[in-house]
């Protein structure tokens, strides 16, 4: 596919591939805030024997040379029919879109990715999104350039979002991430009483993760998980298997202080998982990690215990413990038995990925946490049938399709 200014092509080749890799370097050169991500995470996004969602689903990578025959641009397309049919319409997804500020390029890329996606059944494209989880790789940086992203969290220049909304993308959704210093700010007055009478009721207790027993932490959360997450549209039931991979993925850089769960009789009814942000460590290692970065990771995380930042991954409470001020008990129970004390090294903690369909989590997070939004990504929707009604995402709890 070709332009009078630009030509792609698709990434079959390993020099390619490095082509594709590397522009992100040249787009942020200078840039202080952008962290480089590790070539091997976003490899892994691509390849078949790594990325489940292949079984069901295809992906393909494009480049874009100008007239000299600079890489100039670049993006991915991909769906899996399990996702793409839970939609209004069956939805594929674009990623990863890099460019210069030109939106003849631009077009080009979203062209490329509509017309592929088009000729698979798909009729509508979300993007920029990840061909795996929603918590890797997903959304447009919108506000927030100023700060330094979390890991694998996109970062971009501003003018992405007139690329993307001049070719014709609509906000789908928003996801907020809020910021609460460990030393500046504190917890709303009512959650404290809240929990103090929470902490009356002799049922309730809070633990501090065991490494030493994942299989059992894994357990709880998946109990936990299915449970709170289960009023989402197309959000599907996590199995044993699955949870124990996630935990075992984190187990490397579990830092135990910072992973709580909550039980009521015994019952695992929440939990708060936590972990320190390797994006405060990796960004010298421009994209490498074999063993020497490692080895290096390994010693900033445990050792020096450079990293100063907490990323609040996912937090969660089953339904019938809502309003019970179990969300308050977890949070003091982190401030009183953690991030108040002499053991803690953290500075701040970031909630990601809230997103504006659960106005329930953003009011708490605002209201009793009192963290302070300062980044937002959106979530962009192109419907290819360009006279059809769009509708954004809907609420928490709200199915439109069976």
């Amino acid at each position: 596919m070709a332009s009078d200014k630009y030509i792609l092509q698709e990434v079959v080749s390993p020099r390619l591939e490095r082509e594709w890799l590397d522009l992100p370097k040249k787009i942020y050169r200078g840039n202080r805030n952008w962290v480089c991500p590790l070539d091997s995470d976003i490899r892994a996004v691509f390849d078949p024997r790594r990325n489940e969602l292949f079984a069901d689903g295809e992906a393909i990578r494009w480049v874009a040379r100008n007239a000299a025959g600079e890489v100039v641009g670049r993006i991915a397309a991909f769906y899996d029919r399990e996702h793409a049919m839970i939609e209004e319409q069956p939805t594929g997804g674009c990623g990863f879109f890099e460019a210069i500020n030109d939106q003849a390029l631009a077009d080009l890329l979203f062209d490329a990715a509509r017309m592929w996606l088009a000729s698979r059944g798909m009729e509508a494209m979300d993007g920029p999104i990840n061909f795996g989880t929603r918590d890797s790789w997903w959304g447009l940086l919108v506000q927030g350039y100023e700060f330094q992203p979390l890991y694998a969290n996109p970062y971009n220049p501003p003018y992405y979002k007139d690329l993307f909304e001049a070719y014709g993308f609509k906000n789908y959704f928003n996801q907020n991430t809020y910021i609460w210093r460990v030393y500046d700010d504190d917890i709303n007055a009512a959650a404290y009483d809240r929990a103090k009478r929470l902490f009356s009721n002799p049922g309730y207790r809070f633990e501090h993760i065991d490494k030493g027993n994942l299989e059992d932490a894994a357990e709880s959360f998946r109990l936990i998980y299915n449970k709170a997450w289960a009023l989402f549209t197309g959000v599907k039931p996590m199995d044993k298997e699955q949870a124990l991979k996630i935990l075992n993925t984190l187990r490397p850089i579990i830092d135990p202080n910072i992973i709580f769960f909550a039980y009521f009789n015994d019952e695992p009814i929440g939990f708060f998982i936590m972990v320190p942000d390797l994006n405060r460590l990796i960004g010298r290692f421009n994209g490498r990690f074999g063993w020497r970065q490692k080895l290096r990771l390994m010693w900033d995380l445990k050792v020096t215990k450079r990293c100063d930042r907490i990323f609040g991954i996912i937090f969660g409470i089953t339904p019938e413990f809502h309003g019970k001020g179990v969300e308050s008990g977890m949070m003091c129970h982190i401030l009183e038995n953690y991030v108040r004390t002499d053991k803690n090294h953290y500075k701040t903690i970031e909630f990601a990925w809230i997103g504006d369909f659960n106005p329930v989590m953003n009011r708490m997070i605002e209201t009793y946490v009192c963290a302070t939004r300062h980044k937002m990504h959106t979530t962009y929707r192109y419907l290819f049938d360009r006279s059809r009604e769009f509708r954004r995402c809907p609420r928490l709890g709200v199915k439109r399709r069976e």
